[in-house]
C-alpha cells in the first residue's frame, strides 16, 4: 500500500477523530486514510508571519497522523486568499459572476502562494507516494511540482461546482489555469453536472482529446482521468454523535421551545452561494400565503458568520438580517416569533439533536458542490416519524437525493409550495422518502468516496 500525502489550503491537525465537525467528516476521513496509509497532511497553518520563510511546523498525533503546516504573510492571505481563491474563484465557480473581481494582484498572490507550497511540500514526498491535492486554492500546484521532478502520482479534488464554459471564460489566463490542472493524473469532481462542464471546456477550449467514455483528457502528450466522486458524510461516525446526551439534551431543548409548533430548518455558513436571502423570500411568501399557519409553524435558521472581512459578506449578513426583520416585525406576537435567525454555529452533537427535532430541513443553495448539511438532516431523522428534505435542485446532491423534494431556490413560489406539501405530507409518503434517502446517505459515505479516490489513483497505469 502507498503512502498518502495530502496537501489542502488548511490542515486539521487532528486532536481528536470529531475534529472534522465543520466540514461534514472530511478531515476525519482523510485523517483515516492517513492514519491507514501512513503519510503526511501539508497544508497552511492558519497563522501569519511578517516575512515568508517556509520553516516547517510537523507535529504528530496520537493517532499516528503527521501534519506539516507553513505560516504565510499577510500579503499572501489578502492576495491568494482573500483575494484569487474567495473574491475571483468562489463567486465565478458558483455562478456568481456579478460579484468576481478580476484583479492583476490577485492572481500574482495565487501564483506565489502555490509556488511556496511546491517548495514547501517537495522535500517531505518520498518516491511511490500518492499525492492528493484538495480545491480550487491549489489548482496550480500539480503543474509546480511537476516542474520541479516530481514523477508521483498526482490527484486532485474540486470540493465547489465547475461552471459553465460561457462563464468560465470570463476568467482572465483561464486556459493557462486548466492547463495547469491537467498536470494530475486523476481529476475528481462532487457529481456528473460538474465533470461534464469541465470535458466540455477542455474539448471546446482547449482543443483536446476527450473520451468521456474513458473520462480521459489528452493533451500535449499527456493523458488525465476526470471522473465523478459524490462526497459523503461520515455516518458511523454522525450517528454516535446521535447517542449522546449533548444530542438530547439540544433536542429536548428545541423540541420544549416550541411550544406543539413544527420546526422547520437551515444549517449554513453564511455565504451568497447558500441561497438564504432567497429562502427567507419562500418563507415569507408562504407565509403572505396562508397566514394562519404562522402559529404551526417556526423557522430556525443557523448561519455560523464566515470571511468576514470580505465586503460580499458583509453585504449578505445585513440584507439577512432585514428580511429576518421584516418578516417577524409583520407576523410576530408578544408569545410567537416565526423566523430564530442565529449568526452562530454548534458542534456535531447539538445539530444532531436540532435536526432530529425538526420536521422540515430546508437545504436550499443557489449553487453548491454536494452540501452535506443535506445528507446529515436525514441520517438524523427518527426513521419511525422522519421528517422532510425540502433541496435545492442546484445542490449538488441533488443528483443522489431524488426522494427529497426539489426546489428551484429562485423562486419564492416553489418554495413556498413545497414547505405545504412538507407540512402537510402524510407519514407513509415521508417513511417512504426517507427509506428511499437514508440508504444513500449509509452506503456513499466519506469513507467509501476516500477509498474509491485512493484505490483509483492506486490503479493508474497498473
Amino acid at each position: 500500500m502507498s503512502r498518502l500525502v495530502v496537501i489542502s489550503n488548511r490542515v486539521a491537525v487532528p486532536k481528536a477523530r470529531g475534529a472534522a465537525g465543520a466540514q461534514g467528516g472530511l478531515a476525519g476521513a482523510l485523517n483515516s486514510a492517513l492514519k491507514d496509509n501512513g503519510g503526511i497532511w501539508f497544508g497552511w497553518s492558519g497563522q501569519e508571519c511578517s516575512a515568508f520563510t517556509g520553516d516547517l511546523h510537523i507535529q504528530r498525533s496520537a493517532e499516528g497522523v503527521t501534519t506539516a503546516t507553513i505560516d504565510l504573510e499577510k500579503q499572501d492571505l489578502e492576495e491568494y486568499y482573500n483575494g484569487y481563491a474567495n473574491s475571483t474563484l468562489w463567486p465565478l465557480f458558483h455562478y456568481r459572476i456579478d460579484l468576481t473581481e478580476y484583479e492583476r494582484e490577485f492572481g500574482k498572490g495565487y501564483e506565489r502562494v502555490n509556488e511556496r507550497f511546491a517548495d514547501s511540500v517537495l522535500p517531505l514526498v518520498e518516491d511511490g507516494d500518492l499525492v492528493w491535492v484538495h480545491d480550487y486554492h491549489l489548482m496550480p500546484l500539480g503543474e509546480r511540482l511537476r516542474a520541479r521532478g516530481l514523477k508521483n502520482k498526482l490527484g486532485f479534488f474540486l470540493h465547489i461546482p465547475w461552471p459553465p464554459s460561457n462563464l468560465f471564460v470570463s476568467l482572465p489566463y483561464h486556459e493557462r489555469l486548466v492547463r495547469s490542472l491537467l498536470h494530475y493524473d486523476l481529476i475528481g469532481f462532487q457529481n456528473d453536472t460538474w465533470l461534464e462542464s469541465f470535458l466540455h471546456y477542455c474539448a471546446k477550449e482547449l482543443g483536446a482529446e476527450v473520451d468521456r467514455e474513458k473520462g480521459t483528457v489528452t493533451l500535449d502528450g499527456r493523458t488525465s482521468v476526470a471522473r465523478a466522486y459524490p462526497i459523503g458524510i461520515d455516518y458511523d461516525h454522525f450517528m454516535e454523535k446521535g447517542n449522546t446526551p449533548a444530542a438530547q439534551t439540544a433536542q429536548d431543548r428545541l423540541a420544549r421551545s416550541l411550544r406543539g409548533r413544527t420546526c422547520m430548518i437551515g444549517v449554513d455558513r453564511l455565504d451568497y452561494s447558500k441561497g438564504i436571502p432567497e429562502r427567507i423570500d419562500g418563507i415569507g411568501r408562504f407565509f403572505d400565503e396562508h397566514p394562519e399557519r404562522v402559529e404551526d409553524l417556526v423557522f430556525i435558521q443557523i448561519a455560523p458568520p464566515s470571511r468576514e472581512d470580505i465586503g460580499s459578506y458583509q453585504k449578505i449578513r445585513e440584507i439577512l438580517e432585514q428580511k429576518c426583520g421584516q418578516i417577524n416585525g409583520a407576523r410576530s406576537d408578544v408569545d410567537l416569533v416565526p423566523i430564530r435567525y442565529v449568526n452562530k454555529g454548534y458542534s456535531q452533537e447539538e445539530l444532531f439533536g436540532f435536526y432530529r427535532a425538526s420536521k422540515i430541513g430546508l437545504v436550499t443553495p443557489l449553487r453548491d458542490g454536494m452540501n452535506l448539511v443535506a445528507k446529515e438532516y436525514v441520517a438524523a431523522q427518527d426513521p419511525e416519524d422522519p421528517g422532510v428534505l425540502v433541496l435545492s435542485m442546484f445542490a449538488g446532491a441533488a443528483q443522489q437525493m431524488q426522494d427529497a423534494l426539489l426546489v428551484n431556490p429562485h423562486s419564492p413560489d416553489d418554495l413556498a409550495h413545497n414547505i405545504r406539501l412538507a407540512l402537510d405530507m402524510p407519514l407513509d409518503e415521508r417513511k417512504e422518502r426517507y427509506q428511499k434517502l437514508i440508504g444513500t446517505v449509509r452506503d456513499d459515505n466519506v469513507l467509501r468516496w476516500t477509498q474509491d479516490f485512493i484505490g483509483d489513483m492506486e490503479g493508474l497505469g497498473a
